[in-house]
């Protein structure tokens, strides 16, 4: 009796597995990760959701588009905001794509005739491969139980920056990992903007048309990017940028359960939104461009962008003259300012102390994050050709030099966390400066 009781209960157990199997399927329920055996198909409404269901994978169509991608996004925010799509160059024109994992480690999407759509890339092979959707947005394809990824598509963002990604160049690899707009909202190959970090000289972030830059961000001061000028203060995220021999890089962290993304849209403007509950609605908590003052290089070389002087906007630095005074009194102000009294190397120049602005485009400039603001003075007094000097951290009192080499371009007042720069001009326009 004993014996034919364990069976029954072994067969009961065998059956009750099957049925919930058969009601997972049918309603789609699936896991966080793809294998070899547990693909993700289009029309069966199925969805890879991470460990702690913050994101859903699953297959989308844009708007009123019919073409049919793979997408994330939030899985429990009811105004859906795709936030990376993986084959956006690729679209697939009927619902029977396949996305699936294979030896020997490689995520690939496949149509109705089985041919590849997309895929991803690795440089070494293992045997038993899955992809997996984190909870941080990464999905990841790795050998089964080990955290060494293959790919990652934190490398391979699209128009949106997750917590944690470096949005920058690897020296050692060759890859920038960079924002790119969306062609449209129905459209998700890349468009025409692209947000980037620019090595050159002293790190900054460029949001771009084609190679035209819109706006920069300014370099990074220790507590955030000079040229940041429209962000309310919050607790719940803070930025970084990492400079090494080997890669250069900006990164976001958010406060845990926040949810915000930084997003650059179809038109070009990027922005920092957050979820607020309250109001069912994504909240631009900042927008950039905020104003007309965010234009790169709008009042020309040591010009000064005021945005409440609208609509004249642009002003010399003080000791400076329009280039140009006719064009100038017409509000074409491409043609910058010169300095009022030419500089006389030989006889000795001066620096004076200009307050409160956006410090000029770095890409010119040199660096040396150990040295004293008076070290920097005396190095840039030493060289005909440095025009400007300015701690790169402003914390604690200010730390490390920057200089400048060339003209300054894009320098507007930012009266709330503007910094300080020291420019050079003649010896004899040494005195008080007026405030900008």
């Amino acid at each position: 009796m004993k014996h034919l009781f364990k069976e029954d209960v072994f067969s009961y157990i065998f059956i009750m597995l099957i049925f919930l199997s058969s009601i997972c399927r049918c309603f789609g329920v699936t896991s966080d990760a793809i294998t070899t055996a547990h693909f993700l198909k289009d029309g069966e409404d199925n969805v890879v959701v991470s460990g702690g269901g913050i994101y859903e994978l699953g297959f989308f169509s844009p708007g009123n588009s019919k073409n049919r991608y793979v997408g994330m996004w939030y899985k429990n925010i009811p105004v859906r905001k795709v936030v990376w799509v993986a084959n956006r160059e690729a679209p697939l024109t009927s619902r029977a794509g396949i996305l699936k994992v294979v030896e020997p480690g490689i995520l690939v999407l496949v149509n109705g005739t089985n041919n590849v759509v997309w895929s991803t890339n690795t440089s070494r092979s293992v045997q038993n491969p899955i992809a997996q959707l984190l909870d941080s947005g990464n999905l990841v394809v790795k050998q089964a139980g080990d955290e060494n990824f293959l790919w990652q598509s934190f490398d391979h963002p699209t128009n949106r920056v997750f917590a944690g990604v470096k949005l920058g160049w690897n020296f050692v690899t060759g890859r920038e990992v960079y924002l790119s707009s969306w062609k449209n909202e129905e459209d998700p190959a890349p468009g025409d903007y692209t947000y980037r970090c620019d090595p050159t000289g002293y790190p900054q972030n460029f949001l771009k048309k084609g190679s035209n830059v819109i706006y920069r961000s300014g370099p990074w001061n220790g507590l955030g990017f000079g040229g940041l000028t429209n962000s309310r203060y919050g607790t719940f995220y803070r930025y970084e940028i990492v400079s090494t021999n080997t890669e250069v890089y900006f990164r976001t962290y958010l406060t845990p359960k926040v949810i915000a993304m930084l997003i650059l849209n179809p038109n070009g403007i990027l922005q920092l939104l957050t979820w607020v509950y309250g109001e069912q609605a994504w909240v631009p908590f900042f927008i950039i461009p905020g104003d007309n003052c965010d234009t790169y290089n709008l009042c020309g070389s040591y010009g000064s962008c005021n945005s409440n002087d609208f609509p004249v906007l642009c002003g010399c630095l003080d000791k400076f003259v329009p280039k140009n005074s006719e064009a100038w009194n017409k509000a074409d102000w491409s043609g910058g300012c010169v300095r009022r009294t030419q500089l006389n190397c030989s006889q000795g120049d001066v620096f004076l102390k200009y307050s409160q602005l956006k410090v000029p485009d770095t890409r010119k400039s040199w660096s040396n994050v150990t040295m004293t603001l008076e070290e920097c003075k005396n190095m840039c007094s030493k060289n005909c050709s440095c025009m400007a000097y300015s701690n790169t951290d402003i914390r604690d009192g200010g730390s490390g030099c920057l200089l400048w080499f060339n003209d300054l371009l894009d320098i507007r007042q930012v009266p709330k966390g503007g910094l300080d720069i020291y420019i050079r001009v003649a010896a004899s326009e040494s005195g008080l400066v007026i405030a900008i």
